[in-house]
């Protein structure tokens, strides 16, 4: 155990890098539902899909912790599900098999990517501040993610956001979770996200027995259990035909590629800087370990039947309760296996309780946010797209789109274009492309 994941270097220990392990695994479980319905509306059976989707997740972040070392959980991703969904298998047109085969084939192409100087080439081009804009609006995100899923946010037809009915028990359950997670942090209790997601839950299931909430935690007794299904499993081989006699197959494979690239590396970065772990020329030590773990857990989630599985940034709350190895990630892809038999699990990890997680450790991620220099507008305004536009998109992969198109026009008004590397260029005009393609 010591020799494969360096305990002992990285100042931790078996008992702490399991209960990091669990607390990824409570954090990310909520996803598994959504991704799940979206994967039905493609034409895949559910059972299949659920089947898949914990198996991939589970495959996955062994995988990166084997491999790579770090505390990071994998799962199907929620930007390619979505391209999946409602435009692969949706306004497009292609059967959900065909699709699977295009996850599959960018897995390929992302894992030469990996092996090559590609990756590296590309990270060491974006200049420093659009590098923790990135990983700030990641934070913004994950906070919006969480107050969107426990209803303190809703959709409004007038101002497409609101504030969701406060005297709600799923939500007054929401925000206790939050107070109580606050204090544990601001306290430094050891194990502070498991103890607060624990009491959070706790308390939902007694509110649930007096005031009946779909958001509440419970204890159900005739919950049945997954009926664990395969049929998914190869199906994208199926596919292979559909998918390359289309016309608009280079189209669809560069899209999975740059919401996939793009939204993992973002990711990545974020999650693995907040390790504090050792660095080689400022970059985390075994990061091209750690994509290339990414790119084989997509080829095995999509010949299992899962679109393309990527780094969660879920993951910075097992990293907050002291993740620091491999382990970590093993701990929580064990777990996502193990839902598969233990599947009554869900009554429990409600949205009300994940969330004030997700809220919290997002308030974490704006640490560096002073390091950006907001005084230099031309900097400010690239780094302010970014963090926007990914919030209002939803997407990690289309706000970092954003602010490098931005950035390369403030290059451009500013004269400083010579500055700006050609392969950032390059990038840049992939993105514009990529708007006008979806």
């Amino acid at each position: 155990m010591e020799h494969l994941f360096r305990l002992k270097d990285r100042n931790t220990d078996i008992k702490t890098e399991i209960v990091a392990g669990l607390t990824t695994y409570l954090s990310m479980i909520y996803v598994f539902s959504i991704i799940a319905a979206m994967m039905k509306d493609a034409g895949v059976p559910e059972n299949a899909a659920y089947t898949s989707i914990l198996l991939a997740a589970g495959i996955g972040s062994i995988i990166m912790g084997v491999l790579a070392n770090y505390p990071v959980g994998l799962a199907p991703s929620l930007g390619v599900t979505v391209l999946f969904s409602s435009t692969l298998c949706g306004r497009m047109g292609y059967s959900w098999q065909a699709g699977l085969c295009a996850v599959f084939v960018e897995g390929v192409i992302f894992l030469l990517i990996a092996y090559t100087g590609v990756r590296k080439s590309i990270m060491e081009v974006i200049p420093p501040h659009l590098k923790t804009a990135i990983s700030c609006g990641i934070g913004f995100l994950l906070t919006f993610i969480g107050l969107k899923n426990c209803g303190i946010i809703v959709s409004n037809e007038q101002n497409l956001v609101g504030l969701g009915h406060i005297l709600t028990p799923g939500i007054l359950v929401s925000f206790l979770g939050i107070v109580i997670l606050l204090g544990l942090v601001l306290l430094k209790k050891p194990f502070g996200m498991v103890i607060g997601m624990a009491v959070t839950a706790v308390i939902g299931i007694i509110v649930g027995i007096f005031f009946p909430d779909a958001n509440l935690p419970s204890i159900n007794t005739n919950a049945a259990m997954l009926q664990a299904s395969g049929s998914s499993f190869g199906a994208m081989v199926m596919g292979f035909k559909e998918l390359f006699s289309s016309v608009n197959v280079l189209l669809v494979l560069f899209s999975v590629l740059f919401v996939d690239f793009f939204d993992t590396t973002g990711t990545l970065l974020a999650v693995i800087y907040r390790t504090k772990l050792p660095t080689i020329n400022g970059e985390p030590e075994k990061l091209n370990r750690a994509l290339t773990a990414d790119a084989l857990g997509s080829i095995v989630g999509a010949v299992l039947g899962a679109p393309s599985v990527s780094s969660y940034v879920e993951s910075e709350s097992g990293i907050e309760s002291g993740g620091r190895t491999g382990l970590t990630a093993v701990t929580t892809g064990v777990l996502f296996i193990a839902s598969i038999f233990l599947f009554p699990v869900f009554n429990l990890i409600t949205s009300c309780v994940a969330s004030p997680v997700l809220i919290i450790v997002g308030s974490m991620m704006m640490i560096n946010f002073g390091n950006i220099n907001w005084k230099d507008y031309s900097e400010a305004v690239s780094a302010f797209a970014t963090v926007i536009m990914m919030i209002l998109t939803y997407s990690i992969a289309d706000g970092i789109a954003f602010g490098f198109i931005v950035y390369g026009l403030t290059a451009i008004f500013t004269k400083r274009y010579k500055e700006v590397a050609p392969l950032m260029w390059v990038m840049m005009g992939f993105f514009g492309l990529y708007f006008l393609m979806i």
